[in-house]
C-alpha cells in the first residue's frame, strides 16, 4: 500500500534515480583516471624531453676531441631556460634546442652529427671558424636541417652524390674554404628551397650539376670546375665563378664551339683572312682620320698667324666660353647695379670673408684659364687659375633670386667664419639680383661620386675599406660641427650627398653646397636639395634636425654598396627615398659580404665586422620614423668608434647585433642565426 502524506517519497522513482548516479559516478571515475594518467605521461614526457636535451648534448661534448671550450655544458643546468640559453652556443625556444653556433672555439677532430638526432627542432649547426676535418658528417640523417654552417675548417674528401638526399627543407648550405674534393654534389640540385650555396676555396672537380633554383648567394670560385656552367646561373656574377680555369659560358668566356666542321678542317683554329670589303673600309676610315688631322693642322697655323683685330679686345677666356658669359652677360655682371635708391654701386669687385687668401676681382676670373668641373642642379662649377698660379673654383647659382642683398651678405659673412678641415672655407661671393657667385678653394681629387660610380667604369681601382672609413668619419666630423656653429638653421647642411663630398690630396673630405637653406628659393629647394626629398618631407611637407642623418646614413649606404641612392636617380619621384636602405634590409646579415658591400671593399679581410657596425649604423640614421632615428651625437659618436680591424674577424659573429634586432621583432619559422 502507498502511503499517502505530503512527504511521502515516490517509491517508484527512486531504483532509477539511484542506477543513473551510480552510473554516472563510474564515468567519472573513468574519465578522471584516464586524465590523471594523461597528465602524468606530459610530465614525464615535459621532463625526459628536458632531459633528452641536455643528455644529448652532453654525449655530443664527450664526442669531441677538445670540448674545454664547452664547460658550460654541465648536468648541473639544463641547456635552455624558456627562450634563454644556458649553455654557450646553444639557441633555444620554449625550453628546446633549435640551433647550435659553435664558432671559432678551437674544436678538432671529427664531429658525430647523427648523436643530436635526438634534438626534435634542430634546425641550424655553425661550426664556422674551428679545425674539425675528417669527411663530411652524415647531415641527412637530420632530416630537419634548414641551415648548414661548416665554412673555414678542415674537412676533405669527397662529398657523395646523395649526401643530401632526404633534405627537402634545406636552405643554407656554407662549406667555403675547406679541403673538399671531387664532383659536386648532385643532390644538391633536387633541394627545392636551397637559396645559398658557398662552395669557393676548395678542390671541386667535374662539371657543376644543373641547379634551377634561384639562388640569393652562389660561390664556387677557387675550385677546379671545368664544363659549361647551367643556364640558370648565367645572370650571376662573375665573381661566383673565378678561378676556375675551365669553367665556361655566361657569365664567364664563352665556350669553345667543336662543331663538325670544324673538327673536319685543320686549318679551322687559324685565324681568317680579312675579307677585300674589310681591307676597304679599313682604308676609308684611316684616310678620313689622316684628312682631319691635316685640316686640323692648316687651320691652327692659320689662326696662329692671324694678326689681333684690337689690342684693346681680348678673345673671351674658357671661363667666358665655359660658364656662358656671353657679352650680354658679360656688361651685366661688370656694369653698375642700380638698387632701388638710384645709388651706384660696384658690381665688379667680389666681396672677401677671409683674409688669409690672394685679393682679386671678378675681371681677373673672367680673363682666368678656366675648365668646367661639372653641372649640379644648382648651376656649373669651373675650376679657374689665376695669374699667379692659384686655382680657385667658381660656382653660379640662379636660384637665389628672392633673397635680399643684406641678408645674403650678413649669411655669407657668417658662412666665412667657420673653419674646420672637413668643411670647404667660403673665399668670396658676388651678388647681383639675378646673378650669384661663390668661390671656394680647389679641392684635388674631386667629388666622392666620382671615385665611387666613375673610376670604376674607366678602370681605375676603387677606394679600399680603411679610406671609405676615413671619408665617413670625417664627413661625420664635418657635419656635427655645422651643427655647432649653425644651430638657427634647421637642416645644417641639407644638401649632403656625394657629389658634395670633395676629397684632398690624403682623401680627407671636406663638405661643400652646405648650409643654403636660408638663401635658396624655396619654390626651387624641394625639387633641388636632398633634404626637401627626406620622408619627412615627402610625408609631412616638413624637415627636421634630423634630416642630415637621413641624409648621412644614405651617404653611409652609397659608400658601403657603390650604388647610387634611388631618391637621387629619380629626382624625389616614384616610389620613395628609402629604397637603398629597403634593399639592405631584405638581405639577410650573412649575405652582406657577398650581395650589400661594394666588390671593391667585400673581401677585405679582418674588417668584416666593423663594416657591418656602420652599416648598421647607416640603416639606423635611414629609418623612417624620424622618432626611431638616431640623432646625430649619438651617430657620430658610434662612427668615431669604428676600427679598420676588427677585433674579432668572426663574420658570422659580427652581425649578431642585427640578428638580434630582428629576432626581437619575431623569429621565422627557420629558426635561422
Amino acid at each position: 500500500m502507498p502511503v499517502k502524506g505530503a512527504h511521502a517519497a515516490p517509491l517508484v522513482r527512486v531504483p532509477p534515480y539511484n542506477t543513473t548516479i551510480t552510473i554516472m559516478a563510474s564515468e567519472d571515475r573513468n574519465f578522471l583516471s584516464l586524465l590523471v594518467v594523461f597528465l602524468v605521461f606530459s610530465l614525464h614526457f615535459v621532463v625526459s624531453s628536458g632531459l633528452t636535451n641536455s643528455e644529448t648534448l652532453l654525449k655530443f661534448k664527450g664526442s669531441l676531441s677538445d670540448p674545454s671550450a664547452l664547460a658550460s655544458w654541465s648536468e648541473k643546468t639544463t641547456p635552455c631556460n624558456g627562450d634563454v640559453a644556458n649553455w654557450v652556443g646553444v639557441r633555444c625556444t620554449n625550453n628546446s634546442v633549435w640551433g647550435l653556433q659553435l664558432e671559432r672555439m678551437g674544436l678538432s677532430g671529427n664531429i658525430d652529427v647523427r648523436i643530436l638526432k635526438d634534438l626534435p627542432i634542430l634546425r641550424t649547426l655553425s661550426f664556422v671558424k674551428n679545425t674539425l676535418d675528417g669527411p663530411l658528417p652524415v647531415f641527412n640523417e637530420l632530416v630537419a636541417l634548414r641551415s648548414i654552417y661548416l665554412s673555414n675548417n678542415r674537412f676533405s674528401g669527397e662529398i657523395p652524390g646523395n649526401a643530401f638526399e632526404g633534405m627537402p627543407r634545406l636552405k643554407k648550405l656554407y662549406l667555403a674554404n675547406n679541403e673538399f674534393k671531387g664532383g659536386v654534389p648532385s643532390s644538391l640540385a633536387s633541394l627545392p628551397k636551397l637559396v645559398v650555396l658557398r662552395l669557393e676555396g676548395n678542390q671541386f672537380s667535374g662539371q657543376l650539376p644543373d641547379f634551377r633554383q634561384k639562388f640569393t648567394s652562389f660561390n664556387v670560385s677557387d675550385n677546379a670546375l671545368e664544363g659549361r656552367i647551367p643556364a640558370s646561373l648565367s645572370k650571376l656574377n662573375s665573381t661566383s665563378f673565378s678561378d676556375n680555369k675551365a669553367l665556361c659560358g655566361e657569365p664567364l668566356r664563352e665556350c669553345p664551339e667543336l662543331s663538325g666542321s670544324n673538327s673536319k678542317n685543320p686549318d679551322s683554329s687559324r685565324s681568317k683572312k680579312p675579307s677585300t670589303a674589310s681591307i676597304i673600309v679599313v682604308a676609308i676610315v684611316v684616310l678620313a682620320a689622316v684628312v682631319a688631322i691635316i685640316s686640323a693642322w692648316v687651320i691652327l697655323v692659320r689662326r696662329r698667324n692671324r694678326a689681333p683685330e684690337s689690342v684693346e679686345a681680348p678673345g673671351p677666356s674658357n671661363l667666358q666660353k665655359k660658364t656662358g658669359f656671353k657679352e650680354v652677360e658679360q656688361r651685366s655682371l661688370t656694369s653698375p647695379d642700380h638698387s632701388g635708391s638710384g645709388r651706384r654701386a660696384e658690381t665688379s669687385k667680389l666681396s672677401f670673408v677671409r683674409e688669409d687668401t690672394e685679393i682679386f676681382d671678378l675681371p681677373d676670373l673672367l680673363k682666368a684659364s678656366a675648365e668646367i668641373l661639372g653641372s649640379g642642379c644648382f648651376g656649373s662649377s669651373y675650376k679657374a687659375a689665376l695669374s699667379t698660379g692659384t686655382m680657385m673654383v667658381v660656382k653660379r647659382f640662379k636660384q637665389m633670386n628672392n633673397v635680399g642683398r643684406e641678408e645674403f651678405q650678413e649669411h655669407m659673412r657668417r658662412l666665412g667664419r667657420l673653419a674646420h678641415p672637413n668643411v670647404l672655407p667660403l673665399v668670396a661671393y658676388y651678388y647681383r639680383k639675378n646673378e650669384k657667385l661663390l668661390v671656394t678653394d680647389h679641392i684635388q681629387r674631386g667629388s666622392l661620386a666620382v671615385h665611387l660610380h666613375g673610376y670604376q667604369s674607366l678602370g681605375q681601382p676603387s677606394l679600399d675599406w680603411p679610406i671609405r672609413l676615413k671619408i665617413i668619419k670625417g664627413v661625420a666630423k664635418g657635419l656635427a660641427y655645422l651643427y655647432k656653429e649653425l644651430p638657427s638653421i634647421i637642416a645644417a647642411h641639407g644638401h649632403l650627398k656625394s657629389s658634395n663630398v670633395l676629397l684632398n690630396n690624403s682623401y680627407e673630405p671636406v663638405l661643400a653646397d652646405y648650409a643654403l637653406v636660408p638663401v635658396i628659393n624655396q619654390e626651387n629647394a624641394h625639387e633641388l636639395m636632398v633634404a626637401y626629398k627626406s620622408p619627412e618631407y615627402l610625408r609631412h611637407g616638413r624637415i627636421t634636425k634630423k634630416t642630415d642623418v637621413w641624409c648621412l646614413g644614405m651617404l653611409i649606404l652609397e659608400v658601403l654598396t657603390g650604388k647610387f641612392p634611388e631618391n637621387f636617380l629619380q629626382q624625389g619621384k616614384g616610389k620613395g627615398e628609402e629604397d637603398l636602405a629597403s634593399w639592405v634590409n631584405s638581405i639577410l646579415p650573412e649575405e652582406w659580404t657577398d650581395k650589400v658591400f661594394e666588390q671593391g671593399i667585400a673581401g677585405t679581410k679582418g674588417s668584416c665586422g666593423e663594416m657591418t657596425k656602420l652599416l648598421n649604423i647607416g640603416l639606423q640614421c635611414c629609418e623612417m620614423d624620424v622618432e626611431k632615428r638616431l640623432d646625430l651625437k649619438e651617430a657620430v659618436e658610434r662612427i668615431e668608434e669604428l676600427k679598420e680591424k676588427d677585433n674579432d674577424d668572426d663574420f658570422y659573429s659580427s652581425y649578431a647585433s642585427e640578428v638580434d634586432v630582428r629576432s626581437s621583432r619575431g623569429k621565422s619559422d627557420d629558426f635561422d642565426f
